[in-house]
């Protein structure tokens, strides 16, 4: 198409725009025609045509700020917002859900404004709307990439059936430190891993085709480095190398960007000493450069106008130069933008250039989204009464929530529970408890909605089973913004558990932290068990030994004691809707646990940050007998379940390891393959794990860095041949320039079911 061609389209577009689609009541001819026309071209079009106060309307996000089906707002905050909406200068909303709320609001954005933009519509779908999966790192520990895809198909379906078109999830960000809260929402501490689990939320979110009303836009979160905030504290300071950025902390963002996600958030932190808000360097000079994302980028609530707080602006004025300099291009309610950056532009202070490519950008996503063709598509109140709360949502979730537990200790094979004749006590706060596994970060789900351990325990009939709390672990009620108070004084019940105890066979004790004690805000310095749940259980151990120890977390917990007293112990995390028949399927055998950890678990917060790919230091290990290498003095090294750990009530043999070959070019692409045979009396699965190490780079390298895994099913006595392929992919890393290089040298092999697996091989790259 030549310069002629192309102006004459673009005015054929904005005479129907003038003619139908400002007012969305285009004919059916007219909707085909601009169908026909790319998106950019519609995207040009329409910007062609607004005004300088609707482009800055459009990176203006409002939360909900009124009772949709009430009166209109008569004053103060919630009327002007409401004045705004219908001049056309909001782009997006977040947490207006239902579609009798949502229709309204994008009724007002296309019936009432001059231009007719539908609104995009935002929530915190983080693992499940109304019907909830396990929470995010909890599913992580499935390591089965297609349950975790399936998962937020599950999320993006609900939500989208409620007028939702928009999540901000999945949250990608590395972290090492269990003590930050929101461990919970991601995929714990590993790259590798963390890139697979990304690329499977987007697609679960985005589906194939976003224009179908069940999709919805995904957003990858939080650009970046806010897992290494300092000391684990929320809304701190990071402060990193190159290195780690590069190698850690970016992969998964990238793995993002190239599943095709169609939205990033910024974080909190600063990062060099810029607020990342602010940053040029990850938004503009990574993302939008050298990635060439061309969706856009959103800050988390109010960042912008935090950008004043942590000193780097000395007034919103500056804080609106700033971030839009840097090309965070829609403002989450910091009202920011909207006050300050027409004047700005006005000015010559800022370009309107940058405000036209974050509108384009914005303006690109709800075209891909279909909403110009059919602002309303997400608004079908049959969908919603059919498809919220489905069975199959519940069968889909209960399915992930057993993939995801995680067999930690089993002692003497004290499980899987006998289905008959034993007396079995329940003991511990969180065993009845149908509010606590829902997990943190469920706004849209109802209180007390889960199955509890004791629900699902009483499906099983051929035993007796008893039921005793022990101990409250919260005090008074909870809710999501609230601190959660936790009970340190009252030991009332502790007695009759122990006596309990005293007369059965099985002890389960379901123990851990409260469902809101972890997530945004909610960072810990002590790991162990909350409350006096400790004392209760070391007074349950005193007369019963025979204990099976369910944990209920949303993070690490450092339980040294348990490990080396409790026969048996259950990673059970925060498992969601179905969180009690999961647990109860795995408890009796049903389901043969076969998850493993996405984060290590330390044996005491002192050892914090602990991973498993560390890198080696001057002086690694004691050679001299002294003490002058690097160490702790009272405490071992070694973490107290490492990475990718995790027990079946099978066994796996591995052998015949092989690497095919001992020398290769760079370029080469090298065979691994290795044996696993289920030696064990059950059917089982297990997560075949493969490491390498780099044992010489111009940067130092990890002592271990995953590969490459697979999730094998194996009956009894049956061997499988897994095969691995190492390539340029797997063997390179980022230098500090942010360049990806691969450089020659030995390389060493690992193959197991953990991080600490000692089958080990080696290879030269030339």
């Amino acid at each position: 198409m030549n310069r002629n061609q192309y102006n004459v389209l673009l005015i054929l577009i904005m005479v129907l725009c003038f003619l139908g689609c400002v007012t969305n009541k285009k004919s059916g001819s007219q909707m085909e025609v601009m169908k026909e026309i790319s998106v950019d071209q519609r995207v040009d079009s329409l910007l062609a045509k607004m005004t300088l106060e609707e482009k800055v309307g459009q990176m203006n996000l409002y939360n909900g700020f009124w009772d949709v089906t009430g009166p209109t707002p008569q004053g103060g905050s919630a009327k002007l917002k409401y004045e705004h909406l219908k001049k056309g200068w909001v782009g997006a909303m977040l947490n207006i859900r239902g579609v009798e709320n949502v229709k309204e609001v994008q009724r007002i954005a296309v019936e009432e404004t001059r231009l007719g933009i539908p609104l995009l519509i935002g929530f915190d779908v983080i693992h499940g709307y109304k019907t909830l999966s396990p929470i995010p790192l909890a599913e992580s520990a499935s390591w089965d990439l297609e349950a975790i895809r399936n998962s937020a198909r599950v999320a993006a379906t609900e939500a989208s059936a409620a007028g939702i078109n928009w999540t901000f999830a999945p949250m990608v960000d590395i972290s090492r430190d269990p003590r930050w809260g929101r461990v919970m929402e991601g995929g714990g501490e590993d790259p590798y891993l963390g890139s697979k689990i990304a690329k499977a939320r987007v697609l679960g979110f985005q589906g194939n085709d976003l224009t179908k009303n069940n999709t919805i836009a995904a957003c990858a979160k939080h650009f970046a480095a806010y897992g290494f905030s300092e000391a684990g504290k929320e809304y701190n300071t990071v402060d990193i190398g190159t290195s780690t950025l590069y190698n850690t902390v970016l992969p998964p963002f990238k793995a993002a960007a190239d599943s095709g996600v169609k939205t990033f958030m910024n974080s909190f932190n600063e990062l060099n000493g810029v607020p990342v808000t602010g940053s040029e360097f990850l938004q503009r000079d990574i993302l939008k450069g050298a990635w060439d994302f061309d969706g856009f980028v959103v800050s988390d609530w109010a960042s912008i106008n935090e950008i004043i707080f942590w000193g780097h602006a000395k007034d919103k004025r500056q804080a609106a130069i700033i971030a839009a300099r840097a090309g965070s291009d829609l403002d989450m309610e910091g009202h920011v933008y909207i006050q300050e950056l027409v004047q700005l532009v006005q000015e010559g202070v800022v370009q309107e250039s940058i405000i036209d490519d974050a509108v384009r950008r914005i303006l690109k996503v709800k075209f891909e989204l279909g909403l110009f063709d059919n602002p309303y598509t997400y608004c079908d109140e049959t969908n919603e009464k059919e498809n919220i709360g489905h069975t199959k949502h519940h069968e889909a979730v209960l399915d992930v929530a057993k993939k995801s537990i995680v067999l930690l200790k089993n002692q003497g094979n004290l499980l899987p529970l006998q289905k008959e004749g034993q007396k079995i006590a329940l003991i511990g706060p969180l065993a009845a408890d149908k509010n606590s596994p829902l997990g943190s970060w469920r706004i849209a789900s109802d209180d007390h909605t889960a199955v509890s351990v004791l629900e699902g325990m009483q499906q099983y009939t051929g035993n007796t089973l008893t039921h005793h709390k022990g101990v409250e672990l919260v005090v008074g009620n909870t809710a999501f913004i609230e601190e959660v108070q936790i009970n340190t004084t009252n030991r009332t019940g502790i007695d009759e558990a122990v006596a309990a105890a005293q007369t059965v066979d099985v002890v389960v004790m379901v123990l851990g932290e409260h469902g809101f004690q972890s997530g945004e805000g909610r960072s810990r310095t002590h790991l162990d068990l909350p409350g006096l749940q400790q004392e209760l259980l070391e007074a349950v151990y005193a007369v019963n030994q025979n204990i099976v120890l369910v944990l209920n977390n949303g993070r690490p917990l450092a339980i040294e004691w348990a490990t080396e007293h409790i026969p048996a112990i259950v990673e059970g995390w925060q498992l969601g809707t179905q969180s009690g028949n999961a647990i109860a399927q795995v408890l009796y055998g049903d389901y043969n646990p076969s998850g493993k950890l996405p984060m290590t678990f330390p044996r005491n917060v002192g050892q914090i940050p602990i991973y498993y790919n560390y890198k080696s230091t001057g002086r690694p290990v004691d050679t001299n007998d002294n003490v002058f290498w690097s160490h702790y003095t009272d405490v071992d090294n070694t973490p107290l379940y490492p990475f990718g750990h995790g027990l079946s009530y099978t066994t796996f043999q591995y052998s015949n390891f092989k690497v095919h070959g001992t020398e290769f070019k760079i370029g080469d692409t090298i065979k691994v393959t290795v044996d696993v045979t289920n030696t064990g009396d059950y059917d089982g699965k297990e997560v075949v794990q493969l490491y390498i190490r780099d044992l010489f780079g111009s940067i130092t390298r990890p002592v271990r860095e995953l590969k490459g895994f697979e999730l094998v099913s194996l009956k009894k006595g049956e061997t499988k041949t897994i095969e691995f392929k190492l390539s340029n992919k797997e063997l390179g890393f980022f230098n500090n320039q942010g360049e990806y290089i691969v450089e020659a040298g030995d390389f060493e092999v690992f193959v197991g079911g953990s991080s600490i697996t000692s089958l080990q091989s080696s290879f030269t790259l030339k």
